[in-house]
């Protein structure tokens, strides 16, 4: 079973969806908690990036 933590800045008030992340089998997962379904697997330059951006304000283009 894979044990996804999120942040501790995440409520647990309805409709505060949040990122999620695991280690599983080797690799880093991503997922969305109002999307538990789709799982990312990412490498750790990628989650490193990611969240550079987010701590600089910006936006993730879809």
């Amino acid at each position: 079973m894979i044990q996804w933590q999120k942040s501790t800045y995440s409520g647990g008030a309805a409709g505060n969806e949040c990122v999620e992340l695991a280690y599983a089998e080797g690799e880093l997962l991503l997922r969305e908690s109002d999307s538990p379904a789709r799982i990312l697997p990412l490498a750790p330059t990628s989650l490193a990036a990611l969240l550079q951006c987010v701590q600089a304000g910006g936006r993730v283009r879809r």
